[in-house]
């Protein structure tokens, strides 16, 4: 269903990526990423369509991701290059339209800014009640829950009036009470400042079309019923509220380096459960930015958490992942989550990788455990080198340049229990340390 409805916005996203070029100038003029003329008559006349019709499902194509406009420049979206093989990536697009339904169809004219706003944030309490429904419900039903929680909004933002304080002898409250009294503040339904005035049944029923025109309901003969991908829409915001919700006190306010600190010691389910608690709380943009801000860092076991935290997010955060490929700290990371996002299984990922990035990501994880970890623990890790033996790990660990090697070798040193060994690994260290 998601796909069928976004077939036009998919076709003319299509035709840009394929005619205008990646990043080519010339699609917009305006700088509101809305086509140029010259443009649009060109994508009409090469799809057979109107211009309507094109700038229409040029509107949706951004609206669901499937194209990013900068300036006068446009190109095509992740959403639109995992079309075909990627079904999250339909319902993701799908999702963002739905969220942007106030946009998708613009409110009627003459209506208050503040009224247009106050049923737009009304408009979730509509749907889950549409989504209990299960079926057909009156406007008029729909009308009497709005009005209720519009009031609610207004109520919610009306002041508090002042009260005088109590008489004393001191002439300055004698002064206060002998004032004229402050007018109580005007009841919310009838101050035009807010637009309280203004009738909500025709912004209901530009709510309903709108909503009926991105594909979430159906909309007619009096009574308005949720699609199911309208249905399926709600319920998955619904279940995000209750994830987030789920999260413990504060945690889901963190900022990502935070937020995985706080996840270090936990299970990898419970860690899992706090990173979605976490993105359900945020753009996917912004969070993957942090994500990735928090990975440049210098703590190593935050660069592999803020990978798996990653994992979580899925497709979305691909064109971020593979951006950062160029960076020598997060390349070995972004290899191994590039390769389980196209189906390698986890155990093989690592043959993605050079000699040379499997070293550094040993010693990189290395240092994660001299710094969090108990020294038994980095002995284990010993194990976990891909050279056949100590002295060829030590030769590739010399040779592969990570700031931490000498850090990471002191503590190997002093944890491992064979003498002779422990011997060769602070030899190793003395010689990264003096550069011989």
């Amino acid at each position: 269903m998601a796909r069928s409805g976004l077939a036009g916005a998919v076709r003319v996203a299509r035709w840009a990526d394929a005619a205008l070029g990646p990043g080519r100038a010339g699609a917009t003029t305006d700088g509101k990423a809305t086509l140029s003329d010259a443009t649009a008559e060109r994508a009409a006349r090469e799809l057979g369509l109107t211009e309507a019709q094109v700038r229409a499902d040029w509107d949706t194509a951004r609206l669901a991701g499937l194209v990013e406009v900068h300036g006068d420049r446009a190109r095509p979206g992740w959403r639109l290059r995992a079309w075909d093989r990627d079904d999250s990536a339909v319902l993701r697009g799908w999702v963002a339209l739905f969220d942007a339904w106030s946009l998708a169809c613009p409110e009627p004219a003459g209506h208050e800014p503040a009224a247009v706003a106050e049923v737009v944030s009304a408009m979730p309490q509509v749907l889950s009640f549409l989504q209990l429904s299960a079926g057909p419900v009156p406007v008029e039903q729909l009308l009497d829950l709005l009005q209720q929680r519009v009031t609610e909004l207004r109520t919610e933002r009306c002041e508090v009036a002042y009260v005088p304080p109590a008489a004393t002898g001191d002439p300055y409250d004698q002064a206060l009470l002998a004032a004229p009294a402050a007018p109580a503040p005007s009841d919310p339904a009838e101050d035009p400042e807010t637009g309280a005035d203004a009738p909500l049944a025709p912004l209901l029923d530009w709510a309903l079309r709108a909503l009926a025109g991105v594909g979430a309901l159906t909309y007619g003969d009096g009574q308005a019923t949720l699609t199911p991908l309208g249905s399926w829409a709600v319920w998955v915001k619904l279940e995000q509220i209750c994830v987030a919700a789920q999260s413990p006190a504060g945690n889901i306010e963190q900022s990502a380096e935070d937020m995985l600190r706080g996840c270090a010691q936990l299970r990898p389910n419970a860690a899992r459960a706090e990173y979605r608690a976490w993105l359900a709380a945020r753009p996917v943009g912004s969070a993957v930015t942090e994500l990735l801000a928090a990975a440049r860092g210098d703590d190593a076991l935050l660069r592999g958490l803020a990978f798996e935290a990653l994992r979580v997010v899925g497709a979305p955060a691909e064109p971020e992942v593979r951006a950062v490929l160029e960076e020598p700290t997060l390349r070995p990371y972004a290899l191994l989550w590039l390769a389980e996002h196209d189906g390698i299984d986890p155990e093989d990922a690592h043959e993605v990788l050079t000699r040379q990035e499997a070293t550094w990501l040993w010693v990189d994880t290395a240092a994660a455990v001299a710094d969090h970890g108990e020294a038994s623990m980095l002995v284990r890790h010993l194990e976990s080198a891909v050279q056949p033996t100590v002295p060829a790990l030590l030769n590739e660990v010399r040779a592969v340049g990570h700031p931490r090697t000498v850090q990471v070798l002191v503590a190997l040193a002093a944890a491992h229990p064979d003498p002779a060994l422990a011997k060769a690994v602070r030899r190793a260290a003395f010689q990264v340390h003096t550069g011989s």
